[in-house]
């Protein structure tokens, strides 16, 4: 099983958010306690890839989730959606039991 993946249409989405930055096309998945449903994701461009971190590329974008994190979304996958809604990134995690209506909290 794959640790992590990141979808073609969430590496491209990065990749324009990093150049417009002038930042390295590194995306950070963290999880945090709180949001509505125990546990909420938190992305943010990082400006290098820690020995312990998971890493993975597509066209060019590097994920990496550290080790804790990394428990809590193993096997899931984050994309880039953009529909009526809005715009997001989007992680399909097959850990998470029950999840917000918005998409952003989950528990296990």
């Amino acid at each position: 099983m794959t640790d992590i993946v990141l979808t073609p249409s969430a590496a491209k989405r990065v990749a324009f958010i990093a150049d417009k930055q002038a930042k390295p096309a590194i995306l950070r998945l963290a999880v945090e306690g709180g949001g509505c449903s125990g546990f909420q994701y938190r992305f943010g461009l990082a400006d290098t890839v820690d020995a312990e971190d998971c890493a993975v590329e597509t066209d060019g974008v590097t994920l990496v989730v550290d080790p804790v994190s990394l428990d809590l979304v193993r096997g899931a996958a984050v994309d880039y959606v953009e529909d009526l809604g809005g715009a997001a990134f989007k992680v399909t995690n097959p850990n998470a039991v029950a999840g917000c209506g918005c998409g952003s909290s989950f528990s296990v």
